[in-house]
């Protein structure tokens, strides 16, 4: 599989673009005025504690306190057993938060979640910081190696190395991640040592620092693109900007050296994103429709509760029967969904709607097929089985807003519900409101100003009623259209 990771940099915005066979699979954006906040550790101050739900709010400098749950608080680092493993947590409930916290204390807090709508960012005390190949738990003894890396020599022999340098040297405990596999222990160290050293600057940080002051800051986009993307199977990075080129050529040669080989800078006077049909993706994906090759489409809705997919058929027949067109249809969109919820970066519940399928073995596949499609994604997926309604359901690890949150807004001629009322129901709603005004007030003569649509509807289609409405009030009804108005949008006038 061809894989090649674009960065495009522009004064105040930084998007990076991963893209697999020639077709874009995600899309990473940063912007300087609104830069996520995922991962950074701030010197908080607790501003309510909540004994009902279990939470408290947390001032950290951010435009709105941000929310820490009960459960999210640091426990007592576990007991290691002497083999690199931590010796397992009995499962207690969790404490009440009113003997956790109190008003007023100062917390050292990590953003697991962005501020996403009108919810503030989500914290937690439990702080990580990730590098090349670990991620670093301070005062933990926890030894852990991504579910991805399903070798188990090479599972042992990674949680063996950290085990012995990174445990019995630093005292802290440490996540291996997908990106170790293979590495000789020396890169694991080198990675052990820088983390060592990030973390003693914060513990300084946090000395000197107020509240709401940040102690620590992830890397930039394209510093964290190389760092979490970059693997052995990507062909090149593409990266637009000379400057920026050259400092992911020496983070790379430092922290994953080789890799920064196949970092090249590109010059064409095309812009990159076009070169590749980056930006017309983009603009389709904030369609509600996406079409499948086999005639057959997916309608995405997002809601604040949960993303909706319905898949259809649409012109695709098939050539044999009902039940193999609706299988095929079916494993195309299941391929399809699964690109979809990376490059719009949906999360949260999902709902998939399938075409309804009579064959068990079907189902089966079309199960297999959406898991197998979601295995190349790097946010934690869980897909469960058809519901007796023929659903699939499965949720989507959410720690930024979607790519439609992030470059669109509610539209504010429908208030964001996607649908305008009719030229017709703008007509009897301007009729009601003559006659609530006439009852109101005294006047002559009354000025209709509205949109063009609804003008041209009432002066053509409504001219009977409104010469009945002049002869019942005895007044007279003037329209007058204004390009300015939106469908929904009218002005009675008294003159």
């Amino acid at each position: 599989m061809s894989e090649e990771i674009l960065v495009n940099v522009t004064p105040r915005e930084t998007r990076v673009a991963v893209v697999e066979n020639g077709m874009l699979q995600e899309l990473h954006i940063e912007r300087g005025w609104a830069r996520g906040v995922v991962g950074n550790i701030y010197k908080g101050k607790v501003q309510r504690v909540m004994p009902g739900m279990q939470a408290a709010f947390v001032e950290i400098g951010l435009e709105r306190a941000a929310f820490l749950h009960a459960a999210d608080i640091a426990r007592p680092p576990p007991v290691s057993n002497g083999e690199g493993d931590e010796a397992p947590l009995p499962p207690a409930p969790t404490r009440p938060i009113t003997e956790l916290l109190r008003e007023g204390q100062d917390i050292i807090v990590q953003v697991v979640k962005d501020p996403i709508g009108s919810k503030g960012a989500r914290l937690t005390t439990q702080l990580s910081i990730p590098s090349r190949y670990l991620v670093l738990l301070p005062r933990t003894r926890v030894v852990g190696v991504s579910a991805r890396i399903e070798d188990e020599a090479e599972r042992a022999r990674l949680k063996g190395v950290i085990a012995e340098r990174a445990v019995a040297e630093a005292g802290h405990g440490y996540i291996v991640r997908t990106n170790a596999e293979g590495q000789p222990t020396e890169a694991l160290a080198e990675d052990i040592a820088y983390l060592g050293r990030a973390w003693a600057l914060i513990e300084e940080r946090v000395v000197a620092a107020g509240v709401g002051q940040r102690v620590y800051e992830d890397l930039s986009l394209p510093m964290r693109a190389v760092r979490d993307l970059m693997r052995k199977d990507v062909e090149r990075v593409k990266v637009d900007s000379r400057e920026t080129c050259e400092k992911l050529r020496t983070f790379a040669a430092q922290f994953m050296p080789g890799l920064d080989e196949k970092i090249e800078h590109y010059s064409g006077a095309r812009p990159i994103f076009d070169l590749y049909g980056v930006e017309d993706e983009i603009q389709r994906a904030l369609d509600k429709q996406v079409p499948l090759k086999s005639g057959g489409y997916l309608v995405i809705d997002q809601t604040e509760a949960m993303t909706t997919i319905d898949v259809n058929t649409g012109s695709f027949l098939g050539q044999r029967n009902l039940e193999e067109t609706v299988y095929r249809t079916n494993l195309e969109a299941a391929q399809s969904v699964a690109r979809q919820l990376r490059l719009r970066n949906l999360g949260g519940i999902i709902i998939i709607d399938f075409i309804d399928m009579t064959d068990p073995e079907h189902r089966r596949q079309v199960l297999r097929q959406l898991e197998k499609s979601m295995a190349r994604d790097h946010a934690k997926s869980t897909v469960y089985e058809f519901s007796p309604l023929g659903l699939v359901e499965m949720t989507r690890k959410r720690t930024t807003e979607s790519l439609e949150r992030q470059l669109s807004e509610p539209c504010h001629e429908c208030s964001g519900r996607g649908t305008l009322k009719t030229p017709e129901t703008v007509t009897y709603e301007i009729f009601r409101e003559i006659v609530r005004q006439v009852r109101q007030f005294d006047a002559q003569r009354l000025l209709v100003i509205a949109s063009p649509q609804v003008v041209v509807r009432i002066t053509d289609e409504e001219s009977t009623a409104v010469a009945e409405l002049e002869e019942f009030l005895g007044k007279s009804i003037r329209f007058q259209p204004d390009e300015q108005y939106s469908q929904e949008q009218f002005d009675v006038v008294l003159l």
